[in-house]
């Protein structure tokens, strides 16, 4: 986003209440961009974006990108709508596949007609499970695309497709970023992330549930530095490669991150196995070498530091939790640790209704 100092456009952020949206909402806020956040709160949450309302910068818009969307004057766009963990992609996976297909074709119109960059978040499921270990830009995938997975796989697949078609047809300025596995505070305590599973069911001392073996692998990049890559990216010349993996290369098995994360948090959980779920890849780590190169980006935050900061924010969430279950008199067995300072909630309320736009 060059010359954003004299910009005073909005920045479009499509999924910009979920996990990864947030944090970008918030990284562009403070460096004094104008933000426009775009979610149908499907799976996206208003107490991610909250703090955020305080600032004059910010606007919020709730709406579903697979429907047609006309905003006033933005300088880019970052597609980051569509649900990204399985729980979720899979509840509705006919409306996962739209939210792929048609937001991005949407988002990929506004940029045409407006003549603006535009980010689109991909996937590392775009690999599938993989046969080539670690996973270059230049892979082409091992994915089932009938299985139950494919709504996202695919459904991200297509969006790819799209955007590199309105880049040869229209000369659209399209970025693709392949991202892998992301954690950090702002997750959701049930949204089938490993990491976020793990760590709640070790604050709540509940079994640590591992699917098969634990001898598949990710990678996992913290919050923080992720946000770094998709904002150089987008602040890159036009003509900049893509697709560019953005994650972290450093790789763990799943039983390695169980015991790290029970080590971390003092538990007296044990870990239980069960039927590893169809289509789930057994390795996953990228090939970095062009964000590297183009960017000048690597990931910084080791995965026992990105846990700890991690671990905080979910015991303060599970604590909060705790106290309001004491007060309606619905305790359950939840995290024991000493609270944490919580957050500051935000006294500002966001009015939600359809189409409201505050601009």
């Amino acid at each position: 986003m060059a010359n954003e100092q004299h910009d005073s456009r909005s920045v479009l952020v499509a999924g910009g209440a979920g996990f990864l949206g947030s944090h970008l909402c918030e990284r562009l806020v403070r460096r004094g961009r104008a933000v426009l956040c775009i979610d149908n709160f499907v799976t996206g949450e208003l107490v991610n974006i909250m703090h955020l309302a305080q600032s004059a910068s910010f606007m919020l818009h709730r709406h579903d990108v697979s429907e047609p969307l006309e905003v006033s004057e933005i300088s880019a766009i970052f597609n980051l709508a569509c649900p990204a963990s399985p729980v979720h992609y899979q509840a509705d996976p006919v409306r996962t596949t739209m939210t792929s297909v048609r937001g991005a074709h949407n988002l990929l119109e506004m940029a045409r007609c407006r003549n603006v960059p535009m980010l689109q978040a991909s996937t590392s499921e775009v690999y599938g499970d993989p046969a080539v270990h670690p996973q270059s830009e230049s892979y082409w995938g091992h994915v089932n695309p009938t299985g139950v997975r494919a709504c996202y796989d695919e459904g991200k697949r297509c969006a790819e497709s799209l955007c590199f078609d309105y880049q040869r047809k229209y000369q659209v300025d399209v970025r693709v970023a392949r991202i892998f596995n992301t954690y950090g505070p702002g997750m959701q305590i049930g949204d089938g992330r490993v990491i976020s599973n793990f760590i709640v069911q070790a604050l709540r001392n509940e079994p640590i549930t591992i699917y098969g073996k634990g001898e598949q692998t990710r990678s996992f990049c913290y919050v923080d530095d992720l946000i770094d890559a998709l904002s150089a990216f987008m602040d890159a010349p036009a003509g900049i490669g893509s697709p560019m993996n953005l994650g972290n290369p450093e790789e763990f098995t799943i039983l390695e991150l169980a015991e790290l994360v029970i080590e971390l948090t003092g538990s007296r959980s044990r870990t239980t196995f069960l039927p590893l779920p169809h289509d789930d890849p057994t390795q996953r780590c990228p090939n970095i070498e062009l964000a590297q190169r183009e960017l000048g980006w690597k990931p910084r935050v080791a995965l026992r530091e990105g846990l700890e900061r991690t671990i905080i924010f979910f015991d303060s969430v599970l604590q909060r939790e705790h106290a309001a279950a004491r007060r309606t008199g619905t305790v359950a067995g939840l995290s024991k640790r000493k609270p944490k300072k919580a957050p500051a909630s935000g006294l500002v309320q966001l009015a939600l209704e359809a189409d409201r736009v505050r601009h």
